[in-house]
C-alpha cells in the first residue's frame, strides 16, 4: 500500500526479514515501472506489530497514495483486493463489514466464508466506499484470517473471519502514518485543482500559489510535480542554468542558440520565432520557491519571456513577503488572464456572429448557443481594464470578467434575436 511517493506499508510477515529486498509492482497501473524496495529506517515493527514500512529505491509519484483515515464505523462496508490463487495474475476483490476489535486488530465479517481473505491478501489496503460527498478512504491493512476449525482455507471452516490492522493502530507506531492520517496529511482539494490545471483544458496559462514548506499542502504539491515538463527550485539553481535547459528544449539552429539565451536572460529584441522549434503544445515549467531566489523580480522577467514561447507556468512562493508576489501579479498573472479573457471573448464573438447569420433562418431547437450577454459589452469592459494602471485592480477585474465570460458561454440557446438567462433578458 503506497502512502507517499517513496514509502509503502505492508505486513512484516510478507517481508519476512528486516534486511530483505522486495520488488514492487503496480498491478493496477502497469504503466508505472516496477521498483525495488527495502525496509525503511525504523520501519521494521515486527515484535510490536505485524507491519513494515518500505522505502522505494525511486519515487513513484504517478501512483496515487492511499487516502489514510483513522475513522472506523461498525457495520461499514469495506473492500479489499488481493492476489490469491487462482486469481494471482489479475487479482480479486472481496467485500466485508467492520465488526469489532480483536485485540489491536479489527475483525471484518464476510457474507460467506468464500469472501474471507486468504494467502495473497496480506498487506492489502482496506477501502471504504464513497458515501454522499465523503471520499473513499483506507482504514486498515489486511493482516490475517482465522477459522473456528483451524482448517487450511476459510471455506473448510464453519466460521471464518478476516482481520485488519487499523490505521489508528499503525499511527501509534509510525509517525509518518500519524501525520498522513491527520488533518494536515494531504490537501485533496488542492490536488484536484492542480490535476485540472495540468491537463490544460480551459485553464489559464499561469497558475500562482502560496505553499509554505512542509505540511500536507507542500506534500501534495511535490506529489503532483511529476506532471511538469521542467521543475526549477528558486535558490537552488541559477537562472542561466534554467535558460540553458530551456534553449536545449527549444532546439533553435546552432547559430541562434546564444541569441535565444541572451534574450531570455536579458530581454531586448526577441529572436525570429520561426527560427526555433516550438516545444510540444503547452509544456509546463514549474518554479517552486520563487521568493527564495536571490533576484525573484529578475527571474519573473525571465519567466515572462519564457511564457511568450508557449510554456505554461506554475509559480509557487513559500511566503508572501518581498517583491515576488507583486512581480508575479504584474508581469505574469495579469498578462495571462488578459490573454485568457481575449480567447474567451473571441469565442463569444464568433458565437454571436453565427447567431446573426442564422437570425430568422432556424428555430430555437436547431439554433446553436448564444452568449448570454452581448460580447460588445464584454469587449468594452476588457478595454477599460487594459487602461488601468494598478496591476492588482486589473487582476481583480480580469478575474471577474473571466467568470462573466464563462457564464456567458455556458448559457442555453434561445430564440434568434433574443438573450436568455438573468443577464440580457429581453
Amino acid at each position: 500500500m503506497l502512502i507517499t511517493q517513496d514509502r509503502m506499508l505492508t505486513c512484516a510477515h510478507v517481508v519476512r526479514e528486516p534486511d530483505a529486498r522486495m520488488w514492487v509492482e503496480f498491478a493496477e497501473n502497469p504503466g508505472i515501472p516496477p521498483v525495488a524496495a527495502r525496509v525503511a529506517p525504523d520501519g521494521w515493527l515486527d515484535g510490536r506489530e505485524d507491519v513494515a514500512v518500505l522505502a522505494l529505491d525511486g519515487p513513484r509519484p504517478q501512483a496515487e497514495p492511499a487516502p489514510l483515515s483513522r475513522r472506523l464505523e461498525r457495520g461499514a462496508e469495506v473492500w479489499l483486493g488481493g492476489y490469491a490463487a487462482p486469481f494471482d495474475a489479475d487479482g480479486m476483490w472481496l467485500a466485508g463489514r467492520i465488526s469489532g476489535l480483536h485485540g489491536d486488530w479489527v475483525q471484518l465479517d464476510a457474507r460467506t466464508n468464500a469472501e474471507v481473505v486468504r494467502p495473497g491478501f496480506s498487506g492489502a489496503a482496506v477501502h471504504t466506499g464513497r458515501e454522499g460527498e465523503r471520499p473513499e478512504s483506507v482504514v486498515g491493512l489486511v493482516v490475517s484470517w482465522r477459522g473456528d476449525l483451524e482448517m487450511g482455507l476459510p471455506m473448510e471452516n464453519d466460521l471464518a473471519f478476516s482481520y485488519m490492522i487499523p490505521v489508528d493502530r499503525i499511527a501509534e507506531l509510525v509517525p509518518l502514518v500519524a501525520e498522513l492520517s491527520g488533518p494536515d496529511g494531504w490537501d485533496h482539494a488542492f490536488a484536484g485543482r492542480l490535476r485540472r490545471w495540468f491537463t490544460g483544458a480551459d485553464q489559464p496559462s499561469v497558475r500562482f500559489g502560496v505553499v509554505p514548506e512542509g505540511g500536507g499542502r507542500d506534500r501534495t504539491l511535490r506529489h503532483q510535480l511529476h506532471r511538469a515538463h521542467l521543475v526549477h527550485h528558486g535558490g537552488h539553481g541559477r537562472p542561466d542554468e534554467l535558460v540553458d535547459t530551456l534553449v536545449a528544449q527549444l532546439r533553435p539552429p546552432r547559430h541562434q542558440r546564444n541569441r535565444y539565451r541572451d534574450w531570455l536572460l536579458e530581454g531586448g529584441d526577441e529572436p525570429e520565432r520561426s527560427l526555433a522549434g516550438r516545444p510540444a503544445a503547452g509544456p509546463v515549467l514549474a518554479v517552486i520557491g520563487l521568493d527564495e531566489d536571490p533576484d525573484p523580480a529578475g527571474l519573473v522577467r525571465v519567466l515572462a519571456r519564457v511564457h511568450t514561447l508557449g510554456f505554461r507556468l506554475l509559480v509557487v512562493v513559500r511566503g508572501t513577503e518581498g517583491p515576488a508576489p507583486g512581480a508575479v501579479e504584474r508581469d505574469l498573472l495579469v498578462p495571462a488572464l488578459d490573454e485568457r479573457a481575449e480567447e474567451l471573448l473571441r469565442r463569444a464573438e464568433r458565437m454571436e456572429r453565427t447567431w446573426s447569420r442564422l437570425d430568422g433562418l432556424t428555430d430555437s431547437a436547431s439554433a446553436p448557443p448564444r452568449p448570454a450577454t452581448d460580447p460588445a459589452a464584454r469587449r468594452h469592459r476588457l478595454e477599460e481594464l487594459r487602461g488601468l494602471r494598478e496591476p492588482h485592480a486589473r487582476l481583480v477585474g480580469l478575474k471577474q470578467l473571466l467568470r462573466d465570460l464563462r457564464a456567458d458561454l455556458a448559457g442555453a440557446p434561445g430564440l434568434p434575436g433574443q438573450r436568455t438567462g438573468p443577464v440580457g433578458r429581453p
